[in-house]
């Protein structure tokens, strides 16, 4: 083949008969391209012809190279290779079970998957992107290695349900290490609770200054929170754990296979009952990156509590050096950037189900390659989560309430103006009316520039005279925790309650 060209910015190709002598625009010769596109034909002259697809069979020509980066999902859908060994292992033994295979084909077929996977754990595995996905990769492997006998492996069986037998698994494995993220996180904030007993901070609404609080019933709130978390993963995990392994493409098939047997195998409550649905439907994966999205929020609160509480105008915590990073230009900074970074990567979290639910608006049943998009924002949704409940673990670990600073802090905002309004109540003054005489309390206070503490009982009785002496008792704000008493309140008493609860049930010694 001769290319002759006009121009440097376009050619044609000439038949060989053709004498090349066309120049550029500047009128330089094109030998220099020839000369650097030479190797480069000479290998694809001397390239190998592609592999046949395993699915090839219906087709004449192979799809290019292009079609085929484009569509491959080894470069991400291999971390899946555990859970498909033990789908085709569980498969394989069904086969054997059920008369398709000879119990000799398929103990050549374990013994080669046995092999494949110690390939792949020592790194020594050959990752084809020509062999497009975790399936086709494992399953050419296998042919290659143990011949005829492999190919009896994809009986009653579709890189339909296979992938999302796989998935399943995967997921239920990836829900189990998240719980024990949480609980690890639960436990920190627990130990930290318990460290800091008694601690009164400003409890907070709108952001303005509201009621005093045990720091240990806030850090506690945390715990609460997160347990709901672990409750919808572990219901999603209930939902989620049913096999598609024997749904085929989309109708089932005519062989007589034992998908009970496939299912117990795998420890899978039951198989899916509609073939259709077992290879359709990611409701599953949906409620999973829904959880893990709520969890992503409630960490980003912490966060976001911490990030404020660690600077110079709250100065209620200072983060360890081992937890912090500084400024490259502002020498004096220390920066909470572990939890700045929770914050925003829940970001992450919320995108990657939106990106799923978007993927699955609108599809038909039943498979379609669309579905393919599915696995990228699982694992990274699962891979936020876990690091972001690691370095909230690890920051509580390595933080310092500052006591004197909270002190300081506590008498600004009339924090004891509720219980005030709770004394009147019990001296037999409606709510509302104890509500006013309370708010003009503190506009007196805020007259004189004091506390609701520092007030006269003369000045007090001058709002109203059901003041008595016993008023003080429920003034400042730690005769204002003292007076909380309902359940799951603030109080001392409730607080111990809480926290033996969750001592008890988080194991903690």
């Amino acid at each position: 083949m001769v290319i002759a060209g006009a121009f440097s910015s376009s050619f044609i190709l000439a038949p060989p008969s053709t004498t090349v002598y066309s120049v550029s625009k500047s009128g330089r010769p094109w030998c220099a391209y020839l000369r650097r596109m030479k190797p480069r034909m000479e290998a694809q002259a001397q390239a190998k012809p592609k592999e046949a697809k395993l699915w090839g069979g219906r087709f004449e020509e192979g799809v290019t190279d292009a079609v085929e980066r484009f569509t491959e999902s080894i470069s991400y859908d291999k971390q899946l290779y555990k859970q498909d060994i033990m789908g085709s292992r569980a498969h394989a033994s069904m086969l054997a079970q059920q008369g398709l295979m000879s119990v000799a084909d398929r103990d050549s077929i374990l013994k080669g998957l046995d092999e494949i996977e110690k390939r792949i754990e020592n790194g020594e595995f050959n990752w084809r992107t020509d062999r497009e996905d975790v399936h086709m990769n494992i399953e050419a492997a296998l042919t290659d290695m143990i011949g005829e006998p492999a190919k009896k492996l994809h009986t009653a069986r579709s890189r339909n349900d296979q992938v999302l037998t796989d998935l399943r698994l995967w997921c239920r494995d990836a829900i189990d290490r998240i719980l024990r993220g949480i609980k690890h996180l639960q436990v920190t904030l627990v130990e930290l609770a318990l460290k800091n007993e008694g601690l009164i901070v400003p409890g907070y609404t709108h952001l303005q200054r509201a009621q005093p609080v045990l720091l240990q019933h806030l850090l506690l709130a945390y715990v609460e929170e997160i347990e709901r978390d672990a409750g919808r993963l572990v219901d999603c995990r209930v939902r989620m754990n049913f096999c598609p392994l024997g749904a085929c493409a989309v109708a089932g098939t005519g062989l007589p296979i034992d998908r009970f047997m496939t299912s117990n195998a795998l420890g899978f409550t039951a198989p899916l009952r509609n073939s259709i649905d077992a290879v359709s439907d990611r409701d599953f994966l949906l409620e999973f990156l829904s959880a893990n999205a709520i969890t992503a929020v409630h960490l980003s609160r912490l966060g976001e509590e911490w990030v404020l509480w660690a600077s110079e105008e709250f100065g209620f915590i200072t983060p360890g050096d081992s937890v912090s990073t500084g400024s490259s230009m502002m020498p004096q900074k220390k920066n909470p950037d572990p939890m700045e970074l929770v914050r925003g990567k829940s970001a992450r979290v919320i995108g990657d189900l939106v990106t799923l639910l978007t993927l699955c608006k609108g599809l038909p049943h039943a498979y379609n390659r669309d579905l393919q998009e599915d696995k990228e924002p699982v694992f990274d949704s699962v891979k936020t989560i876990l690091g972001m409940l690691e370095v909230s673990a690890e920051f509580a670990l390595n933080i310092t309430f500052n006591k004197d600073r909270i002190q300081k802090a506590l008498p600004a905002g009339h924090l004891d103006a509720t219980t005030l309004a709770d004394y009147l109540v019990k001296k037999g003054v409606p709510f509302r009316t104890s509500h006013d005489i309370a708010g003009r309390s503190v506009a007196l206070c805020t007259l004189k520039n004091c506390q609701l503490l520092d007030l006269s009982l003369e000045e007090l009785r001058s709002i109203n005279p059901v003041f008595e002496d016993d008023v003080y008792e429920y003034l400042g704000v730690e005769n204002a925790i003292e007076k909380f008493s309902s359940y799951g309140s603030t109080g001392s008493a409730c607080v111990a309650s809480q926290l033996d609860y969750w001592t008890k049930k988080l194991e903690m010694k």
